[in-house]
């Protein structure tokens, strides 16, 4: 059980966060609730230091926003779940395959947004899972230069990352919303993978 072992951190007690985990609930890609009764947020006990660090540094960026986690740790037959449901359509590109194994699954990976000072969800230009190239941190220059994403959801984008980033996270170029608490290579050597 996570919940006993000391490497993984329950998220709920680090306090200035707020919650809605998608798999946990029909309110996702796939319509379904992937994770029945695994619905509490776990990170490793070294990813969940680094997001107390962006928690911080995102109070400092823009004073009244808080973090809305999306996913945290994610068991690799849930990633299967995923993987199966999107294995050879044009949104395979989002979802990682599961032999090679999601960071997730190693819960060093987060998916989230920000919430404003009222507690409503800011505005990022595409929603949470969307796989369309709207969503891409690599092109959003470029979209909002064809005025396909408004500056402000850019901007909105940039304090996000640069809260996380400026933690030691590392951003991916196809999804504004997921950030690994290390590179790819480096957790599947140091870390274990979660069943």
């Amino acid at each position: 059980m996570l919940s006993r072992n000391p490497d993984y951190v329950d998220l709920r007690i680090l306090g200035s966060l707020h919650f809605d985990l998608r798999y946990a609930s029909t309110n996702n890609f796939m319509n379904k609730n992937v994770y029945g009764p695994f619905d509490v947020p776990f990170l490793h006990r070294d990813a969940a230091e680094k997001l107390k660090m962006a928690i911080h540094r995102l109070s400092e960026l823009k004073p009244g926003w808080q973090f809305l986690i999306f996913d945290a740790l994610r068991p690799c037959s849930v990633q299967k779940l995923l993987w199966n449901f999107v294995e050879g359509t044009p949104h395979e590109a989002y979802v990682a395959n599961p032999a090679q194994g999601s960071i997730h699954s190693f819960g060093c990976a987060i998916d989230l947004t920000c919430v404003d000072e009222g507690k409503k969800e800011v505005e990022m230009g595409t929603a949470f899972d969307e796989f369309t190239e709207a969503s891409e941190p690599q092109k959003e220059d470029e979209l909002v230069h064809l005025g396909k994403l408004d500056p402000s959801h850019l901007q909105n984008r940039r304090i996000l990352r640069q809260s996380l980033v400026d933690s030691g996270f590392v951003s991916i170029p196809h999804e504004w919303w997921h950030f690994n608490a290390f590179p790819s290579a480096e957790v599947r050597k140091r870390f274990q993978m979660i069943e």
